[in-house]
């Protein structure tokens, strides 16, 4: 079997999200020259476009937007990206779904799988994302558990276990989130910046997860040497790893 390139997999509740949230982990990915593929379940259109709601626009024309600040977004970070239209508030869990989550993991071959934590008081439709990602995850792996037109996979498309983490959620403290992984994106950050100047509707979210990649940054040049109070710019994400890392060297 031939070396597969290394593939980061990101599943995105809404168009908006993969930016804010995994951005840097994204643009770091692809500056490898890693794949790095946005699977993106709806465009947000309900929940996080009152502006265009304001400005007196339909369903249809705010999905499109969407999809074109998506697309041009994950061009910036250097990803593919894949949308499934699902809608939201609420984003519905279903067989279907996970199925076509299943599909998706098998075709792509994940090395690295991003997505939402499972605690979200503010947004019912994040870890509703998150449970489909994980369940998925773990059918994709079956090689008795068929694929969505009802054959079965060849041992080839049967993924293995890649790890898992979550990415931030806009307010960490409500949601349980306690950072186990800081991520130095300071290399990728512009491309991040330039990906979230893609969503225009959100602009106040630009400084915020600006100022977030400062502080986690500072975390980040804390927990890794001495702290002799030099200047430092660093740019940081922060996720959890949901299972366990497999090594055979502790550091």
């Amino acid at each position: 079997m031939s070396q597969r390139t290394p593939c980061l997999v990101v599943v995105s509740a809404h168009a908006g999200d993969f930016v804010w949230r995994a951005g840097g982990a994204i643009a770091a990915a692809a500056l490898r020259g890693e794949r790095a593929v946005v699977i993106c379940l709806s465009y947000g259109e309900r929940g996080e476009s009152a502006s265009q709601w304001l400005a007196g626009r339909g369903l249809d024309e705010i999905k499109a937007i969407r999809r074109a600040e998506a697309t041009e977004a994950a061009n910036a970070l250097g990803a593919e990206i894949e949308f499934l239209d699902l809608g939201d508030y609420p984003l519905r869990e279903s067989p279907e779904v996970v199925a076509t989550l299943v599909d998706a993991f098998r075709r792509l071959q994940p090395t690295v799988l991003l997505t939402h934590p499972l605690a979200d008081p503010y947004n019912g439709d994040h870890p509703a994302a998150a449970r489909m990602a994980l369940e998925a995850r773990v059918l994709a792996q079956a090689i008795g558990v068929a694929n969505a037109d009802g054959g079965y996979p060849r041992p080839d498309d049967v993924i293995g276990a890649p790890p898992v983490f979550f990415f931030e959620p806009h307010q960490s403290e409500q949601s349980g989130f306690t950072p186990g992984v800081l991520l130095d994106i300071t290399t990728a950050f512009p491309r991040k910046r330039a990906a979230m100047e893609c969503l225009p509707a959100q602009q106040h979210m630009w400084s915020y997860y600006t100022d977030l990649a400062v502080r986690r940054g500072v975390q980040l040049k804390r927990n890794a040497g001495p702290n002799l109070g030099l200047a430092h710019e660093t740019m940081a994400e922060a996720y959890m790893r949901y299972y366990p890392q497999v090594t055979d060297v502790l550091a």
